[in-house]
């Protein structure tokens, strides 16, 4: 006898019963009886329906009813039960049985850049560059991909040439003047192949050329090629191209240098966490390009500003860090107030416009050599934002304040009217942490629903996932509208959407979807892409 039926019927039923509690806001509190009943029906039929997993699991939650005494509160309730919905939802919308277990979380995996206007074959190269692992953002327009590389910061770009209104070659000279210090491998694609063509292509800085039609075995194996050389260099190399400061690999091994010299000499050193401020703002007013020559000039400023005895290390983006050997803070403080006023009195010109800029800085007097680098620098950084949340152009000491600063916000709004997906989502998205940020996560059953709430005017960051097909408004018109009510540059966005939906995925790219994924999908998969796009956005 098939079980099947009876499976899925079983599946409604638990769905039914946890989005019932989850969803309900007139009934905040549940009843501890009522979850220790559900629990001992679903472990019971589980059996009978030979759904191991979900018999193990639903065990496991029963013994654990058994022993409460008390009701359960919403969020409480969620946390609880957030296995059997993930079970529940990989069983209804992956068919693959609840007996397979989740895909490995993988983060820290290379994110590739795919620029090309055939959606055909722009999805087809997506997916099979995601089989092999890899996390791959998609661009059919030209002036999207570059915002999107300066944004996402990928480890390999794959740019085809006949690209609409802005060639494949100029998206290439405009990338290769912000590139061209930094190794990221560039992969030029074609149907022409003349050789004035590839030649070209090499000239102007790609690392390679691929013809098409493509030769996905070749493709991918020469993509893999370029990481490894990728992966090999960032491995070995210790000064960040642009600024000629350390890089973030060395920091480590200098801190361990740094803390020993304190253990031997019976001395202190202190940290600065140093940060340009309204740096954005030049990028977005005179351009990347410019931009770039800022830190270059900020980290040759700084090198000129310190003793040899002292490091300087770019951390990330426009953010620096020095370590001051033998350093007390006042001594420190002094140097930092001195530089201060240098800096921000240079002054910066391009074409017939001139501006200026000031920093913000927070440090920490490292006093005993048991303190690591992580606490170090997650101290030294709550003084930092004290000092950009007083207002900028100054420097605050960790030593002297009471820790407990408020984070920059990153506001993440699912919206979707699967109520087990965002359940899922919600308890998934509280459950990541994110260094400096404080995640507020706020989900909607509709388009209009989100829209209405005015949550884009919110202050911080914004990150987007939006189911693409939905009653009242599908996620492609909320993406209209959102590009109408505000800059798409500062609203990431990760659009749900059905598989083979070529249509719906070249609108979610041209109206500024930065990433889509396909359904059905595992929700440990969305989990780390999710993780993986916000870390990326945020570095």
């Amino acid at each position: 006898m098939s079980l099947g039926k009876y499976r899925s019927l079983l599946i409604k039923k638990m769905k039914e019963q946890m989005m019932n509690w989850l969803e309900n806001e007139d009934k905040p509190i549940i009843e501890n009886k009522e979850v220790y009943q559900f629990l001992h029906s679903i472990k019971g039929t589980s059996g009978t329906l030979e759904l191991d997993l979900i018999y193990v699991l639903s065990s496991k939650l029963l013994h654990k009813a058994e022993k409460r005494t008390k009701a359960w509160t919403i969020e409480e309730l969620r946390d609880f039960l957030f296995e059997l919905m993930e079970l529940s939802f990989e069983f209804e919308h992956l068919s693959l049985g609840v007996s397979q277990s989740a895909r490995e979380r993988v983060i820290n995996v290379p994110l590739i850049q795919l620029i090309d206007d055939d959606i055909s074959i722009l999805i087809y190269l997506k997916d099979q560059l995601e089989s092999k692992g890899w996390m791959v953002i998609a661009s059919t327009e030209a002036d999207k991909a570059i915002d999107q590389y300066y944004n996402m910061h990928p480890d390999c770009i794959i740019i085809d040439i006949n690209l609409p209104k802005k060639s494949g070659f100029e998206v290439l000279y405009d990338i290769q003047q912000h590139s061209n210090r930094f190794f990221i491998p560039k992969i030029m694609c074609s149907i022409k192949t003349d050789r004035s063509t590839r030649l070209s292509a090499y000239k102007m800085g790609a690392d390679d050329f691929i013809s098409k039609p493509i030769d996905i075995e070749e493709f991918l194996i020469r993509v893999e090629r370029h990481l490894e050389r990728k992966r090999i260099f960032d491995q070995s190399v210790i000064i960040d191209e642009l600024t000629q400061a350390y890089n973030r690999k060395f920091l480590q091994d200098s801190y361990n240098r740094f803390v020993s010299d304190i253990a031997r000499t019976n001395t202190v050193g202190t940290l600065a966490i140093i940060d340009l401020d309204y740096f954005k703002k030049i990028n977005d007013t005179y351009g990347h390009i410019v931009g770039d020559k800022v830190l270059a000039e900020f980290a040759q400023f700084m090198k000129k500003s310190i003793r040899s005895t002292d490091i300087l290390f770019r951390y990330g983006g426009e953010e620096f860090v020095i370590l001051f050997q033998r350093a007390v803070e006042a001594e420190v403080k002094e140097v930092l107030v001195r530089m201060l006023e240098g800096f921000s009195n240079i002054s910066f010109k391009e074409g017939e416009k001139s501006f200026s800029l000031t920093f913000s800085a927070g440090i920490y007097c490292i006093e005993h050599p048991d303190i690591n680098l992580q606490t170090a620098i997650k101290t030294a950084d709550e003084a930092l934002y004290l000092a950009k949340n007083s207002g900028r152009a100054r420097i605050e000491s960790a030593n002297k304040m009471q820790i407990g600063r408020a984070k920059k916000v990153l506001n993440i709004s699912i919206v979707d009217d699967d109520a087990l997906i965002r359940s899922i989502l919600i308890t998934t998205i509280n459950g990541m942490s994110f260094d400096n940020l404080a995640v507020n996560v706020q989900a909607y059953e509709d388009g209009v629903q989100f829209l209405s709430s005015d949550r884009l005017a919110h202050p911080g960051l914004h990150f987007l996932i939006l189911d693409g097909i939905m009653p009242v408004m599908d996620g492609l018109e909320i993406l209209q509208q959102v590009k109408k009510i505000t800059n798409i540059q500062e609203v990431h966005v990760l659009m749900l959407t059905g598989r083979k939906s070529k249509s719906d995925i070249a609108q979610a790219l041209k109206y500024g979807a930065d990433d889509y994924l396909t359904k059905p999908f595992n929700i440990s998969e969305l989990e780390a892409r999710i993780m993986r796009l916000i870390k990326r956005m945020v570095r």
